[in-house]
């Protein structure tokens, strides 16, 4: 029986991404919860667990995060930042990927550079980069 991820959160201000997104990620078996925030600012909010997301019990920190750069007010960048500053509960390192449109040459590198990113892919998320990314990062659950 194979382990699945106790949360995969979505982090793009894109509607139609969020919902393709979504439906690859539930058609690829790995997590029974998805996450999706449409900004950076709900995404932080969920990981503290705070505001409109908290509810009675909880709910899990994600171990797999696809993050978009081009985002209003706070973009991808301003996201890691605010990540980096946070008191994180123990050892708690996700795996963050970046998932863009953007052609940006400066963009990928700053992401390779970027302790807290571990990976750099282009939109649209699909069936065989989950695959390579779940191999990649979370061979022991599948």
């Amino acid at each position: 029986m194979k382990k699945k991820l106790q949360c995969v959160l979505l982090i793009d201000d894109d509607e139609p991404t969020n919902f393709i997104n979504k439906i690859i990620v539930q058609r690829s078996d790995c997590t029974d919860r998805i996450q999706i925030t449409e900004s950076a600012e709900d995404a932080l909010n969920y990981l503290q667990q705070r505001d409109k997301f908290s509810y009675n019990g909880g709910f899990p920190l994600p171990e797999l995060i696809f993050l978009d750069i081009n985002m209003p007010k706070l973009n991808g960048w301003d996201f890691l930042q605010e990540y980096r500053e946070w008191n994180r509960p123990g050892q708690y390192e996700p795996v963050i990927v970046m998932l863009t449109t953007s052609m940006n040459p400066e963009d990928e590198k700053r992401a390779k550079e970027n302790a807290e990113v571990t990976g750099y892919e282009s939109k649209p998320l699909s069936k065989n980069k989950l695959d390579e990314l779940l191999e990649r990062h979370f061979s022991s659950y599948f």
